[in-house]
């Protein structure tokens, strides 16, 4: 008979692993606050420094964008679920050989298929692998660079192709992006600093190698699958197969071949599902002190599991739009219990749609208020809004 873990054991773990708790927040080590989620999210760079504020016993956007640009212990990189994800230095290889170099090729091959489809070149391959040099010899020589510049730079980012010809849908873009996030997902360039403040989803451009002093190492895929599978029990377990095949992105057969190669233990949680942990993580932990939490749009905890009415409720259609991005959420000791917003008038305007009781609602009050105020003059419009996100923000 396989061991229960309850829903109350899962939020404390959650708590205390996810640095949420206040005895588990970092002592301005960033690292750590990667660590914790395995890595954090960052399609939209506010999410990058909200989460990590989130997991910081000084919040700080300063600490932050030094750990991500100046002191370069943290690395945006496209990887699972061609998601954009931040991790730490040591990690990006983990990340990029796991599922970065699969994202890639996929990438690659709907490229050259565009390229051949629009007539660029008289080899796709060829023109592509042009491009692709003078666009590294142009990041190299620059230190970096925007895709703006680049564009000036290397007149084959500048052609214009036209994507879902003939349909609804059909518009004449460049290939600027295109080439140049393939070119992230491969690990030649990386993500550099943005243009403007740290809420800006435009960024420069540099070259990998020249930001790390190295190229990122090569790992088995199937090493690396299983340590990347290992760091995510270690983080988010007990979670079920369904729960790693959506995280990762992977197929069910990669998905089962990462967790063979590893020791774990099958439990069972409170509404009867087969889980999965560590085998050396079955016993309990210690519940952590009552704790409230304000985290952005996408945070790595809301978006850690497909299957989520432990601590989701019954709030989905409030908080989570309908592509299945969440918004800002509340989070009141292990559970999602609201939302919040932040208005162009600079307030943090919150909503609980649960009744938490009048000292965890003091306790998102002030934590409303502290989040107001560090953020002084920057504003958080998140990219894939919530139902509630939108009504508090009006």
């Amino acid at each position: 008979m396989p061991r229960r873990i309850s829903d109350a054991q899962r939020r404390a773990r959650l708590a205390v692993r996810h640095r949420l708790a206040p005895s588990a927040t970092a002592d301005d080590d960033l690292v750590a606050v990667a660590r914790s989620v395995v890595a954090l999210h960052a399609t939209d760079p506010a999410t990058v420094v909200l989460s990590a504020m989130a997991r910081m016993r000084t919040p700080d956007p300063a600490a932050v964008e030094r750990a991500l640009y100046d002191d370069v212990v943290l690395l945006r990189m496209m990887a699972m679920r061609r998601t954009i994800f931040t991790c730490a230095v040591e990690d990006a290889a983990l990340l990029q050989r796991s599922s970065a170099d699969a994202v890639a090729a996929n990438e690659r091959k709907k490229l050259l298929a565009l390229l051949e489809q629009q007539s660029v070149g008289d080899d796709p391959v060829a023109w592509l692998a042009t491009a692709e040099a003078k666009t590294l010899a142009a990041v190299e020589e620059a230190g970096e660079a925007a895709a703006t510049d680049l564009t000036k730079a290397v007149p084959e980012l500048a052609t214009k192709v036209t994507v879902a010809p003939g349909t609804k849908h059909a518009a004449t873009i460049g290939l600027s992006s295109r080439v140049l996030n393939l070119m992230g997902m491969e690990g030649l360039l990386v993500r550099g600093r943005p243009k403007g403040r740290w809420t800006s989803s435009q960024h420069r451009w540099a070259s990998l190698e020249d930001r790390l002093g190295a190229p990122l190492a090569a790992i088995p895929v199937d090493a690396a699958r299983a340590e990347l599978v290992r760091r995510w029990l270690a983080r988010f377990g007990p979670g079920t197969v369904a729960d790693i095949k959506w995280w990762t992105g992977w197929t069910m057969g990669a998905t089962r071949a990462a967790l063979a190669a590893l020791d774990t233990e099958d439990v069972e949680l409170d509404d009867g599902a087969a889980a999965i942990v560590l085998a050396d993580d079955a016993d309990p932990i210690a519940e952590p002190e009552p704790w409230v939490a304000l985290l952005p749009g996408l945070d790595a905890t809301p978006m850690g599991w497909k299957e989520r009415a432990w601590y989701l409720g019954d709030h989905r259609s409030h908080v989570f739009d309908t592509s299945g991005n969440v918004g800002p959420t509340i989070w009141v000791d292990g559970r999602i219990a609201g939302g919040w917003a932040h208005r162009r008038s600079g307030r943090v305007a919150f909503h609980l749609l649960d009744d938490v009781g009048a000292e965890r609602a003091e306790m998102v009050a002030a934590a409303a208020a502290a989040l107001e105020g560090r953020l002084g003059p920057d504003r958080i419009l998140p990219r894939f809004p919530s139902p509630l996100d939108r009504h508090l923000s009006t």
